[in-house]
């Protein structure tokens, strides 16, 4: 009996672990082998209730993959990500990603060109650079979708 009650005990204790798993978000990232930003970012969206799966691809499949899926060249960042119908490129913060999927706005998806400093998966938060977070629209056209203030 001692040892039915610790094994419940046990079980009680990890479920709420267990549920944050079962309920994480999926999302597949395409990157390039061993881009440690790339590795970082899907830290972040771990961090934040997503399940990333990463794909290593040839710099040349990876840029043709993004175009492929409507990321204008403007738009282009180190990674580029498949949820629920849309692509996020680059650096986007989860709660941007957990917006667009409550939103639904007809588009592409969401990207942050570059690299900026302090963008998630790119240096801390409290010393990041001013960036913008655009919404991709089917045309190819952009629009700020948030933007996030120099830390």
């Amino acid at each position: 009996m001692k040892r039915m009650t610790q094994a419940l005990a046990i079980t009680l204790a990890l479920l709420p672990a267990a549920q944050v798993l079962a309920e994480a978000t999926a999302i597949e990232v395409r990157k390039t082998n061993g881009c440690g930003c790339c590795l970082s970012w899907m830290n972040h969206l771990e961090e934040n209730g997503f399940a990333p799966t990463g794909e290593n691809m040839f710099g040349g499949s990876l840029v043709r993959f993004k175009l492929d899926n409507g990321v204008p060249q403007r738009m282009v960042s180190c990674h580029t990500a498949l949820i629920d119908g849309y692509v996020i490129e680059g650096h986007v913060a989860a709660a941007d990603i957990r917006r667009l999927l409550e939103e639904r706005p007809d588009a592409v998806g969401l990207a942050v060109p570059g690299m900026p400093y302090g963008s998630p998966g790119m240096g801390p938060e409290d010393d990041r650079e001013a960036y913008d977070v655009f919404l991709i629209r089917k045309d190819g056209s952009t629009e700020v979708f948030s933007s996030y203030a120099e830390g």
